[in-house]
């Protein structure tokens, strides 16, 4: 097999799943725009799901968020997912949204509050048993607002005896993701601040509880290249939430704020074997005032044309340089790749999918987006926020 053909193979298989929350109405805490044919049900999510896979050919699973999902039969919903030609993914937990948890959740100074928080845990993977789901992806916005307000030790232990309760109940093939953010809405200390914090209990916890690594939740100038070729190297790398910052938690569409980032990143993972199904491509994304689909369309591009990048780089050239200490050499290299324009390539791909070579204009001329501005009448549409 030739390089390029390598390549070409290695795209084929890229699967990054989509966030069923990303098709709904979102926005900031001033104001939610909504938009016309946005999903009111979680059912008319995955069929808006389904297109970016049908246009894309590499968005094979949609994520749920409960309770934003929460419905009467798990395996039904599985079942109208796989009838669309997609499969249920990961499943989010939400212990943020209840006015008990104001003051954290499993985090809690009250037992009573911990215990209803670890049993919602418990719920969702009640919930990946009915859905075939592999993956219990935990953010916690436990945190303090300041110094003395509690103890943050004390803190960290009930986090751990917590998570250790749903770890000892998660299935042989399930594993649990455990998400960090700096801040927000904690503002003086976050439980979860940082990979080191999630890798630390990981780590205790076992092979089934792994990192999972948000592009937006890191401090301005954080190397998070760097973040994942040591997780990679240690094991516990077990997927990425794809979203773009310019200042905080900004969950803008993947590589719109810093392409070359992406890139480096999805080097990383090249470099460490991360392409694999063991590490899961996830977008965790809002499109406040976007059109949905075609938004998370574009994100998939994008995640697409990175990776494209990241396998073309001549590792044999980069590692004769970075031995021989030619520091331009080894960093001219990176960049020949980088700069590369992949669409051509990509185009390709897709066609030899059976795909047409341009997934929006398909989304465009298929009139999806009419038929749902009509059909999609009365009723609550699905979203959160002001």
């Amino acid at each position: 097999m030739t390089e390029l053909a390598a390549v070409k193979a290695a795209l084929k298989t890229q699967a990054v799943e989509t966030p069923s929350w990303a098709y709904g109405n979102s926005g900031t805490r001033f104001k939610v725009f909504a938009q016309a044919g946005v999903p009111r049900t979680a059912r008319e999510k995955l069929d808006d799901a389904a297109k970016v896979h049908e246009f894309t050919g590499v968005a094979p699973t949609v994520a749920l968020h409960i309770p934003w999902d929460r419905v009467d039969d798990y395996a039904a919903l599985a079942k109208h997912a796989e009838e669309r030609g997609v499969r249920l993914g990961a499943i989010n937990s939400n212990t943020f949204q209840d006015d008990d948890y104001k003051l954290g959740s499993i985090c809690h100074p009250d037992a009573a509050i911990r215990r209803k928080a670890v049993d919602h845990l418990l719920e969702c993977v009640d919930i990946m048993d009915a859905t075939g789901s592999r993956d219990l992806k935990l953010w916690f916005a436990d945190g303090t607002n300041y110094p003395g307000q509690d103890d943050i030790r004390t803190r960290q232990d009930r986090l751990a005896e917590g998570l250790a309760e749903v770890y000892e109940r998660l299935g042989d093939d399930q594993r649990m993701l455990l998400e960090y953010k700096f801040f927000e809405p904690a503002f003086y200390a976050t439980d979860v601040p940082d990979w080191g914090t999630a890798y630390a209990h990981c780590l205790k916890l076992g092979p089934k509880a792994q990192v999972v690594v948000d592009t937006g939740h890191h401090a301005p100038g954080t190397n998070i290249e760097f973040i994942v070729a040591t997780l990679l190297r240690e094991g516990k790398l077990g997927g990425f939430d794809f979203n773009s910052r310019f200042y905080a938690d900004d969950d803008l569409m993947v590589g719109a704020a810093d392409p070359f980032q992406l890139f480096r990143i999805m080097y990383e993972v090249v470099r460490g074997g991360g392409f694999t199904p063991e590490v899961a491509f996830m977008l965790d994304q809002c499109h406040n005032i976007e059109s949905k689909i075609p938004a998370i369309i574009r994100s998939v591009m994008n995640v697409q044309e990175a990776t494209a990048k990241a396998l073309l780089v001549d590792r044999e050239a980069l590692a004769a340089a970075q031995a021989s200490g030619d520091v331009l050499e080894a960093n001219a290299v990176l960049m020949d790749a980088y700069n590369t324009d992949v669409r051509p390539l990509l185009r390709e791909v897709r066609e030899e999918m059976g795909l047409d070579p341009e997934p929006l204009v398909a989304y465009r001329r298929s009139g999806w987006a009419d038929k749902i501005v009509a059909e999609r009448v009365g009723g609550q549409q699905a979203g959160w926020g002001a």
